[in-house]
């Protein structure tokens, strides 16, 4: 992975380098220059001013997505590495860098099929650890059928009409004009959601969308696709004993899975990892989470 180098006060590529910063847990990091305006500075790779290293961030992201809790991840870390983290601290690496890479593959441009399935998951938050009550919340996402590519998703507070389509806008802009079918369950809020974003109600051949629903109470059988995710997805989850705190963090999480799963881990199907599939993008390190990062950070 290549990074630009450049002063960031005056944006110049005139720079040589200085010497190297020591620090306790990170090591050697290299200062630099300018040769313009004389700025002394270190680049910026996803990790300034983090006191952990960056292999010990992104390895507390893998175990996590790979089913290890924050506890766990925390006591396998006291038996590697000298100065520990707490598990609270584990959290804050998982919200921070899940949103930090999601933000830069939400803009990637996609190669998908001409089929798309939507479904949506049921899920209790609680408020706090000491919160008694539930609050019930949704995760609503898009699947390409033929990459097997996580196109869109949102953990949101409830599956009502505009949360169906923020997904669905969303997967319409991401796949623009290849996408011919999409497929959904009964749930009758699907139709207006899809005239409001695919536009199901334009005559122009070019736009039009063919809404096929399926209803499995009554016997027409399953998406496959999206409920063989959803159960992974489960797998997963049902360790948490339901989200703590707010939406926007349960929702960061949830945006660190579908980076796990489109870009960490093969699909057993496919033995590739959906991305190879659906994108242009090159990972050619084994810690594609750190390879991410400095990604996101351009």
């Amino acid at each position: 992975m290549e990074i630009d180098t450049k002063c960031p006060n005056c944006k110049s590529q005139s720079i040589r380098k200085d010497g190297k910063r020591k620090t306790e847990n990170r090591g050697l990091i290299q200062r630099y220059k300018c040769k313009e305006c004389g700025l002394r500075f270190v680049l910026d790779y996803g990790f300034y001013r983090m006191r952990n290293s960056p292999q010990k961030i992104t390895c507390a992201l893998d175990l996590f997505y790979r089913g290890v809790s924050t506890r766990k991840v925390q006591e396998h870390f006291q038996a590697f590495y000298p100065h520990n983290s707490s598990h609270k601290s584990i959290y804050k690496w998982i919200v921070k860098y899940s949103k930090k890479i999601s933000q830069y593959t939400h803009n990637l441009k996609l190669n998908v099929g001409n089929e798309l399935q939507i479904d949506e998951m049921e899920y209790h938050r609680r408020k706090s650890r000491n919160y008694k009550g539930v609050d019930k919340n949704w995760f609503i996402d898009v699947i390409d059928t033929k990459t097997r590519f996580m196109v869109s998703s949102n953990y949101v507070k409830s599956r009502s009409m505009n949360e169906l389509k923020d997904v669905l806008k969303s997967a319409k802009k991401k796949t623009e004009q290849q996408v011919k079918i999409i497929t959904t369950d009964g749930y009758m809020a699907y139709p207006q959601a899809l005239r409001n974003s695919f536009g199901l109600h334009k005559r122009d051949a070019k736009t039009k969308i063919t809404h096929h629903q399926v209803n499995a109470s009554q016997g027409e059988g399953f998406n496959i696709m999206i409920e063989r995710l959803h159960n992974n997805i489960r797998q997963r989850t049902k360790t948490f004993r339901g989200f703590h705190g707010s939406v926007e963090s349960a929702n960061a999480i949830m945006k660190g899975y579908e980076v796990y799963y489109n870009f960490i881990t093969k699909h057993q199907a496919l033995n590739k990892c959906p991305y190879e599939l659906a994108t242009d993008l090159k990972l050619n390190s084994e810690n594609k989470w750190l390879e991410l990062i400095g990604l996101s950070n351009i």
